[in-house]
């Protein structure tokens, strides 16, 4: 098949183009630099040949949405949208690259960074969900890089509203990623249709090839539909993948969609749980959520969990290693320079990661309209601060729940759990949660925070793991 030739860039007031980064089914994307302030971007030209009034208005939905989204950091950032004198709509977009739609085909992918793109992504998805919306083409190619490392999503030009996604949608569809009620037609895309795609994305670049594509054999789109619809996943051939991953990916890729996870954060948590069982310094997820949401939390899986590192006897083989795990984990913490937020910033706050005893798996993040990211510098205490008096501990395997009832805190008003050792962070939820190992006790204190201030803590509420 011939390839098109690109189409002529665009005159764009304010930006010099450079070259030509790639081509699309629709759009052409050029490199420009941007007059004021100077920096490069990436501008995405539409054909005009394919520009109607269905298009135009794709276009726009894509342009808003990323718009709306894009302070996430798992999220493109889109600086500006707008039509060309020739007609033609384009956008501004931050500068990426899409080295990893190819590298997973020419080297392996290690674990941690595969889980950790998982998580990021994820995280992104998952906000997008809460906000109304559905992607409906996640696939390796829609993820990018940013300069400094960072996966971000793109692409939402088939994105749809939950609400309007319906059976009788005309969507455009990438197949080896597509979950097979959508490409038997069943639903135009839904929650768990996507928790499918990110996990056969995930799949993809642990093993080199989408889950259902044959090494060598052929791969035309009816061979690839009929192994989805029949959904016998293949392992993954790398000694150094966990049975436990193929476990979380298998499950997200069940033909069944009341099997999988049943939200993309579900799928998030499991695979924290696998970097924790690696001893991985655990990546943290962006889950933006409104003011509003917080008080009508009823998932107890809406939580923060961390990994506890309690103290050992000075004999034990386990302290020493778990030990020498903290120290490594302390020493990433210098160079990642974290920060204590209490509402979601811009990427260059909620990268930083948020160690709890070097490993924090789940920090919600609070978005309120209008509002500006605060530092909470915490020192002393305040009696006219609410105090939590009831905090209860329930044991989960080797995982240690805390809870306690709201004592009436203000809608700025965020909780410090602090566990014994020193180890700490900031939440709006009122549970918490904990990995230990067998034989550890895991203490926590909780107390308002408020404006700088602290009110009284908790009395410290302790809870020990049975010895395997």
């Amino acid at each position: 098949m011939t390839r098109r030739r690109p189409s002529e860039p665009p005159i764009l007031p304010g930006f010099s183009h450079v070259r030509l980064l790639g081509s699309g089914g629709f759009a052409d994307v050029f490199l420009y630099e941007q007059n004021m302030p100077r920096r490069q971007v990436a501008v995405k030209v539409m054909l005009a040949d394919v520009v109607t009034e269905h298009v135009r208005q794709m276009f726009q939905v894509e342009a808003n949405l990323m718009a709306q989204l894009s302070s996430h950091p798992g999220i493109l950032t889109v600086y500006q949208a707008s039509i060309s004198a020739d007609g033609r709509p384009y956008l501004v977009m931050e500068l990426c690259s899409a080295q990893l739609a190819t590298r997973y085909r020419a080297e392996r992918i290690p674990v941690p960074e595969v889980l950790r793109i998982g998580v990021q992504i994820g995280s992104a998805i998952e906000t997008a969900h809460r906000t109304g919306v559905l992607h409906r083409d996640i696939k390796p190619s829609n993820i990018l890089m940013t300069a400094y490392g960072h996966p971000v999503l793109s692409d939402f030009g088939i994105a749809s509203s939950l609400s309007a996604a319906s059976s009788t949608d005309s969507v455009g569809m990438s197949i080896p990623w597509s979950a097979p009620e959508v490409l038997l037609d069943e639903t135009a895309g839904t929650v768990l249709s996507e928790v499918w795609s990110l996990g056969a994305t995930l799949y993809t670049l642990l093993a080199g090839r989408s889950p259902f594509e044959v090494l060598d054999g052929s791969n035309t789109s009816d061979e690839l539909i009929g192994r989805i619809a029949r959904a016998r996943v293949p392992a993954i051939d790398r000694e150094d993948v966990p049975a436990s991953l193929e476990a979380v990916l298998r499950r997200s890729l069940s033909r069944d969609p009341a099997k999988r996870q049943q939200s993309v954060l579900e799928l998030v948590r499991d695979l924290q749980r696998v970097e924790a069982e690696l001893g991985l310094v655990t990546t943290q997820a962006d889950v933006a959520m409104d003011d509003w949401a917080l008080a009508t939390i009823g998932d107890p899986g809406d939580r923060t969990i961390v990994r506890a590192i309690a103290p050992r006897s000075p004999g034990s083989s386990t302290g020493r290693r778990r030990r020498r795990r903290t120290a490594a984990a302390q020493a990433a913490a210098v160079d990642s320079a974290p920060e204590l937020v209490g509402t979601a910033t811009r990427r260059t706050a909620t990268r930083t990661r948020f160690l709890a005893a070097g490993l924090v798996v789940i920090s919600l993040a609070v978005i309120a309209l209008g509002a500006t990211a605060t530092l909470l510098a915490i020192q002393g205490g305040d009696r006219d601060l609410p105090s939590v008096t009831n905090v209860e501990a329930v044991l989960d395997g080797t995982t240690v729940v805390f809870s306690w009832s709201d004592p009436g805190i203000q809608p700025d008003d965020t909780y410090r759990v602090q566990l014994a050792g020193g180890a700490e962070t900031f939440q709006r939820t009122t549970e918490f949660a904990v990995v230990a190992a067998p034989g550890d006790r895991v203490c926590v204190t909780v107390r308002v925070a408020r404006e700088g201030r602290l009110g009284a803590p908790s009395d410290e509420k302790c809870a020990e793991v049975a010895a395997g």
